[in-house]
């Protein structure tokens, strides 16, 4: 492939990454109308870029307040005890959601960042002492490697994966 057509796919990938992030549910004959490709070009990107892991999944965004539930954003500042890959292997596996299945949290990302703070979770949980419930046992669960935590409630999201909130007139109730 020449360099200028690697050049070209890649910039046809993203093209396709961006509209997918922004409507994963949209036919394939849509988005070949949309970014003026063929249909045929469409699936085989898609395809490309699951194999690739370059997409790793789709999902639905979904009004937490339909289902009865908040959601959270749980800061965590390391200690200076050094975490062992067994440890690390638990945040990456699905041993966390130990943690999780009995207390009615659902974990939706789990970041490791740079800044005051560490790790990043986000999670929707039935009510405030549903978070803080896992919390503690998270804390618990690794005794000595966090030094602190700091736990938010988000009131109202106006924009979640790229799509803005259909509801933001919440807000009003805050401001």
């Amino acid at each position: 492939m020449a360099k200028t057509s690697k050049k070209q796919m890649d910039k046809d990938e993203k093209k396709i990454m961006a509209e997918l992030e922004m409507n994963s549910s949209e036919s394939l004959d849509v988005l070949a109308k949309r970014l003026r490709f063929s249909r045929q070009k469409i699936w085989r990107i898609i395809k490309r870029l699951n194999k690739s892991n370059a997409i790793w999944g789709y999902t639905a965004i979904v009004d937490d307040d339909k289902r009865s539930l908040k959601s959270y954003t749980l800061l965590l500042k390391r200690s200076s005890k050094p975490m062992d890959e067994k440890t690390l292997d638990t945040f990456m596996s699905s041993r966390l959601q130990e943690l999780t299945s009995s207390t009615g949290i659902s974990l939706e990302n789990i970041s490791f960042v740079h800044g005051e703070y560490d790790w990043i979770f986000t999670f929707t949980a039935p009510d405030i002492l549903h978070a803080k419930k896992f919390c503690e046992k998270t804390m618990a669960f690794y005794p000595g490697f966090f030094e602190r935590m700091s736990l938010m409630e988000t009131l109202v999201s106006l924009r979640k994966h790229h799509i803005d909130n259909p509801n933001v007139k919440k807000l009003n109730e805050y401001l």
